[in-house]
């Protein structure tokens, strides 16, 4: 069988697992209950290497492949929070591949290397009101004015927005030139102007802050810049992919968790003089469900080996088959992970809708994989131009 790891992955993934195990788990109900977590687990998370393992040393990371980023959205979910694995690969995966590749060395300096050391907390903003998906349609617009740039606008949907010491924004800085007139900037969130509004209530991942944010003549200095003006649409096609992929990743590691925990219930659980694991109905939904994980655990190694193979073997740009994959991968990812908790839960019988279960939390938060990061209707969507039909 196909196995990318090597014995350094191996120790990686050991330290993560047992991060999430300790640094997490026990917190759970704490932290989904409060809404929040504390923001010393992102410096944890640094302190442990965790953050930086597949970005060059350089940069402030340990030099590795992305298949240690792999290793890591497998070994998060077993913390059971997917509100703070979220917001763990916002830090890692999300906001900060772009400043890998297109920062300064002065940026890399002020912002990468301490948010992978865990000392600043970086969220990505994108969405807005009127524009989720659809990121032509963005209007926070960014003026030029001398050596300084001026950006009025605002953002949601925002994670780890009212905890950010800095937001990787995209704006408009052609405000009618649809998708061609995007910039990347580094945006302060101290700076004058910079607010956030109230943070969201969400449906699930309620330990993950999710907020409003909102520009009001916000200055910041040129050298805030990530890469040419005017070209952040095209580099937020190149960013995207490690978000989808590494959600998608997650998503399925998390899945087999559930399943897991599930097979034990109903081991334990008797019903009608036999354990519930034993009737010939449910036998028959958990192979169904062993076989999907196993098939899109054999499609996610195929895609995680070509996006490795682009970028940090041959260190090239994501190639259009393998942009294909990545948004093939989202799709099957959303999809699966929604239909097993919903199986999982349905097996649980009524203890499956009481809070004290974690397979109700589990149901919750499985719903966002469908939306975060391009909707599966817009990943079907690019996937038919794409494809040429």
């Amino acid at each position: 069988m196909f196995n990318p790891y090597t014995e350094e992955h191996e120790q990686f993934r050991k330290t993560v697992r047992q991060f999430a195990e300790r640094d997490i788990s026990p917190y759970v109900e704490e932290w989904e209950k409060a809404k929040d977590f504390p923001n010393e687990l992102f410096k944890k998370a640094g302190d442990l290497g965790i953050f930086g393992a597949h970005y060059p040393e350089e940069h402030g990371g340990s030099g590795g492949d992305y298949w240690f980023s792999v290793a890591k959205a497998q070994e998060l979910p077993r913390g059971r929070c997917a509100g703070v694995t979220m917001a763990l690969l916002v830090q890692s995966d999300m906001a900060t591949p772009v400043i890998s590749d297109l920062g300064t060395k002065e940026q890399i300096e002020e912002f990468l290397k301490p948010t992978l050391a865990g000392d600043k907390i970086v969220s990505i903003g994108v969405s807005e009101p009127g524009a989720g998906s659809d990121v032509a349609g963005i209007r926070t617009y960014a003026r030029k004015d001398g050596s300084d740039y001026v950006l009025n606008g605002s953002k949601t949907f925002i994670t780890n927005g009212a905890r950010a010491d800095y937001i990787t924004m995209l704006v408009k800085t052609r405000p009618d030139s649809g998708s061609h007139g995007c910039t990347f900037f580094l945006v302060p969130t101290n700076t004058k102007g910079f607010r956030v509004g109230k943070r969201l209530e969400k449906i699930g991942n309620h330990a993950s802050d999710t907020a409003e944010l909102f520009l009001e003549d916000v200055r910041i200095p040129e050298r805030y810049r990530l890469g040419e003006e005017d070209m952040g649409f095209m580099y937020l096609m190149q960013n995207f992919q490690s978000e989808r992929l590494i959600g998608a990743v997650s998503g399925i590691s998390g899945s087999k968790l559930i399943v897991a925990e599930a097979r034990k219930y109903g081991e334990e659980r008797v019903a009608f003089g036999k354990p519930i694991i034993k009737r010939e109905v449910w036998q028959h939904r958990f192979v169904d469900m062993y076989t999907k994980l196993e098939m899109a655990q054999a499609f996610m190694d195929r895609v995680t080996e070509q996006y490795n193979e682009e970028r940090y073997v041959r260190k090239e740009n994501v190639s259009f088959e393998t942009v294909k994959l990545i948004s093939m991968a989202k799709i099957v990812a959303g999809e699966l992970v929604m239909e097993i908790a919903d199986t999982c839960l349905q097996f649980h019988g009524g203890w499956g809708y009481i809070e004290d279960y974690s397979i109700a939390r589990a149901w919750r938060d499985a719903r966002l994989l469908k939306i975060g990061g391009g909707t599966s209707e817009t990943m079907t969507y690019y996937l038919a131009k794409l494809m040429g039909l």
